[in-house]
């Protein structure tokens, strides 16, 4: 069972199916909902999902004809995504609080990525905040 919450934790939901596919999306609405370079995300069955906590905060925003974005009105997190006649949902991975084996495959919309992004470009990392002083 995967579950996931909104960052201020009023918006819960548990999904009894795995993730299937995981890709990170960098078509322009995902970048601008997210304030991101691109968003990770997957679908599951619909008939699997079930929100647990807070449905009464979400709020919806059609981005696309069919596509309704939802998002907590208290913090802002978008949770999920869905599309008209569609039997899955688009789950935004950054609010999966279950921890999973899977992996993101892809990149796709590379179209419409940032220009200030290159997923080839290996960039140093640091496991807190800020670059240690030297």
């Amino acid at each position: 069972m995967l579950s996931g919450s909104c960052l201020c934790g009023g918006v819960a939901y548990e999904v009894d199916a795995s993730p299937s596919m995981i890709v990170h999306c960098h078509c322009q609405t995902c970048r601008k909902t997210h304030g991101s370079a691109f968003s990770t995300v997957t679908n599951v069955p619909r008939d699997s999902f079930r929100w647990t906590k807070g449905e009464e905060l979400l709020r919806g925003f059609e981005s696309s004809p069919g596509k309704t974005r939802y998002f907590c009105s208290q913090c802002g997190s978008h949770v999920v995504a869905a599309r008209d006649g569609k039997d899955t949902v688009l789950l935004r991975m950054g609010c999966l609080d279950t921890p999973i084996a899977e992996r993101p495959e892809v990149h796709i919309w590379r179209s419409d990525a940032a220009n200030w992004y290159d997923p080839k470009v290996e960039l140093p990392e640091w496991m807190e905040g800020r670059p240690p002083k030297s």
